[in-house]
């Protein structure tokens, strides 16, 4: 799809599509399959994948390269204004980094009971001791989501147990 459409034209779940083709790029290079996006007044500014693995770095998740290409491409690490659409419930570290680039909502598909920093595990955005907030949203597109993941760990296993 090409996400270059008018604005007004695209959807949370046109978003969350261009996060989860970011997560299946992420699987096909041995990365758990997470994908993000920044937009702001509805065009994509930053795009991201999870990377730790190739990049021998435990902060790129896909929601840090995201926010990480969106600040180089508006040349401020204030992302005002910006959502961050996620394939997967953030965790600590990712939240902690929409926060000080003080992005106005987040969007993301399937919930982490593991390390979920967004409701599953405990809920950030409810904080109210935290100087920032964010709009939060879990849900869209979920099935879609939570489904690149199992079969990514899927496979792992299986592969796994062959060798």
């Amino acid at each position: 799809m090409q996400l270059a459409q008018h604005a007004a034209t695209l959807s949370d779940e046109d978003f969350m599509r261009e996060a989860l083709r970011l997560a299946g790029q992420a699987a096909l290079a041995g990365e758990v399959p997470v994908g993000a996006v920044v937009v702001k007044e509805g065009q994509i500014i930053g795009r991201g994948s999870n990377a730790p693995i190739s990049r021998h770095d435990p902060s790129a998740h896909a929601e840090m390269m995201a926010l990480r290409d969106a600040a180089q491409r508006i040349g401020n690490y204030r992302l005002v204004d910006c959502e961050l659409f996620v394939t997967l419930e953030p965790c600590v570290m990712c939240v902690g980094a929409m926060f000080h680039a003080r992005i106005a909502r987040v969007v993301f598909g399937a919930s982490d009971p593991k390390t979920g920093a967004a409701g599953s595990v405990f809920n950030l955005f409810e904080e109210t001791r935290l100087n920032h907030h964010a709009r939060i949203e879990g849900g869209v597109l979920a099935e879609e989501c939570g489904n690149v993941l199992s079969d990514f760990f899927a496979m792992r296993r299986a592969q796994q147990k062959a060798a």
